[in-house]
């Protein structure tokens, strides 16, 4: 018994020292972050490095409370630094270590310990610094993206230390990416300044590009040949991914106007009705997106991320609807009068913008992206959106689907009847009125589900429809009137040509040579690119 008394005894005299030393440590870090609270910027600069030298765990909270300006200090007699909370009007005042309240504070004399942009950035790499060796991975990779762009070659020893031990690739690399900058500029032999050159020319991309450049001012004689030749490749790299990025934008604009003129190219081509009402439909499909999300998120919030899926058939179903209601109250009285179907369906679009004007307003109404359907992420040299690319899968998933319903089905088959050949068709005993009826309303359903995807990417408004009317006449007019083949292919083309102008031409005046090459090219070919087949089509 009186031996473990002594072995009990003597364990707590070994392990006194090492209770002094943390609880010495708890008390000296207060002085550290008082001194936060005293003289100027240049003192707070040297506060801040000092906390960080402590090593203490709490550094990082400390630098955090900073930088959101929750750290004050009494203006009148210093004292110690405190973390405010409460209100505006009742604030309340604690430890910022161990958030224990602290009384009597008079709030009249508490002022904020300031920071400029300056001390932000030395806390931002006091931060880096502090997380470089976290265990948790995405904290290091923060913490590595930090010290690239700050690139302070005082950092250089840490980030040695921390790449030595890292195991994961993208963390190393984006280290290694660091260290490379800060041996640029730092005072070391020209062979570490070679390799540092290697490594990020390595990267490619404009970061890597601004860094050369930059570094070309200070780099010696022996290396700037070097640095040159690196920044001429990545100027070529960056040039090709401009056209490939160019194409992909295209392609983007190209799916939009797809999915806006694949509709009319079905009625323009087999009732020959100028229907310059498409538009409209098009903006109806995008207010039901709306509704239907609305409606979800209140009725339903667990399934607000999925409001799409239900807003595509109702916005089919419900232009269907509309559109079956234009064309028996007032399409079907002007087949064979184009022009008078132009003015009619005019007139139909003023009404439904003025009836959208009174049930919704005129102002913008906000369709929200879906998670799944938001951000960007990197290919190569590509910056893609989600919902760009989602968009386009949408209208590939259409034209698949249209396609097979006019190949595949017998209403398909009659709607290619009545196009081909009218009166023959009516004599066969195809209700030729019925499947114009129903042939416009598919046209405008797919012209609502355009409206979903557009909600996706441009305001919704009454004015939606107006900025797509023209494009789809031309895309039609070009790929050839009634044909679905002709239909994408010009979508597509039109799309890319657009945003190959843009940049020299400018938006509008891009828009204008489109379309003078568009008369241009009609002038040769009437009939478009893939122009339909038949006795009438012919005639």
């Amino acid at each position: 018994m009186c031996r473990a008394i002594k072995i009990l005894l003597l364990t707590l005299c070994l392990a006194m020292p090492a209770f002094a030393t943390v609880l010495k440590a708890q008390e000296d870090i207060h002085p550290l972050i008082d001194a936060l609270g005293v003289g100027d910027f240049p003192e707070r600069e040297a506060a801040i490095r000092a906390l960080v030298a402590s090593g203490d765990s709490h550094v990082s909270k400390i630098l955090q409370q900073l930088s959101d300006g929750q750290l004050f200090v009494n203006s009148e007699s210093g004292g110690p630094v405190l973390l405010q909370g409460g209100t505006e009007d009742e604030p309340t005042y604690s430890d910022p270590i161990s958030g224990e309240a602290v009384a009597d504070v008079d709030p009249d004399y508490m002022s904020k310990v300031k920071i400029n942009n300056s001390l932000r950035g030395v806390i931002s790499t006091a931060m880096s610094q502090l997380t470089l060796l976290s265990p948790d991975r995405d904290a290091r990779l923060a913490a590595a993206q930090g010290l690239l762009r700050d690139a302070d070659p005082s950092n250089l020893d840490l980030l040695n230390s921390a790449l030595a031990e890292e195991k994961d690739l993208e963390v190393k690399d984006t280290m290694e990416a660091a260290r490379a900058v800060m041996t640029l500029k730092s005072d070391v032999n020209a062979e570490d300044k070679k390799a540092a050159v290697d490594t990020i020319a390595g990267r490619g991309g404009r970061n890597a590009l601004t860094i050369l450049t930059t570094a070309m001012a200070t780099a010696p004689e022996e290396l700037k040949v070097e640095i040159q030749a690196h920044i001429n490749s990545i100027n070529r790299s960056l040039a090709l991914w401009d056209v490939v990025q160019n194409i992909w934008y295209g392609l983007s604009l190209g799916s939009v106007l797809l999915l806006a003129a694949i509709g009319l190219a079905i009625t323009f081509g087999v009732m020959g009705v100028i229907n310059m009402a498409h538009g409209e439909m098009v903006m109806i499909g995008a207010y039901t997106t709306y509704v239907v999300q609305e409606y979800i998120a209140s009725a339903f919030p667990g399934l607000a991320t999925y409001s799409l899926a239900f807003a595509v058939p109702a916005a089919f179903v419900f232009t269907g609807f509309v559109g079956l209601v234009i064309e028996r109250l007032v399409i079907r009285y002007l087949y064979g009068r184009p022009l008078e179907t132009l003015l009619a369906t005019w007139g139909v679009s003023l009404i439904l913008q003025q009836a959208v004007r009174s049930v919704f307003g005129p102002t913008n109404r906000e369709v929200r992206n879906p998670s799944w359907m938001s951000g960007a992420f990197e290919l190569g040299g590509l910056s893609i959106t989600w919902n760009r690319l989602w968009i386009i899968v949408f209208s590939m998933a259409v034209f698949v689907t249209l396609l097979m319903l006019l190949k595949r089905s017998a209403f398909g088959l009659q709607m290619r009847a009545v196009t081909q050949n009218r009166r023959m068709a009516s004599s066969m005993g195809i209700r030729t009125g019925w499947v114009d009826a129903f042939t416009f309303a598919l046209g405008s359903g797919i012209a609502g589900m355009a409206g979903v995807a557009l909600s996706q990417i441009d305001n919704v408004s009454p004015n939606l429809g107006q900025s797509y009317i023209i494009d789809s006449f031309m895309v039609v007019v070009f790929g050839g009137v009634g044909n679905l083949w002709g239909t994408l292919v010009g979508a597509l083309s039109l799309g890319v040509v657009n945003k190959f102008l843009e940049p020299f031409a400018g938006a509008v005046l891009g828009k204008i040579l489109v379309l003078v090459l568009i008369i241009l090219f009609i002038q040769k070919r009437p009939r478009g690119l893939f122009a339909l087949k038949g006795r009438a089509v012919e005639a």
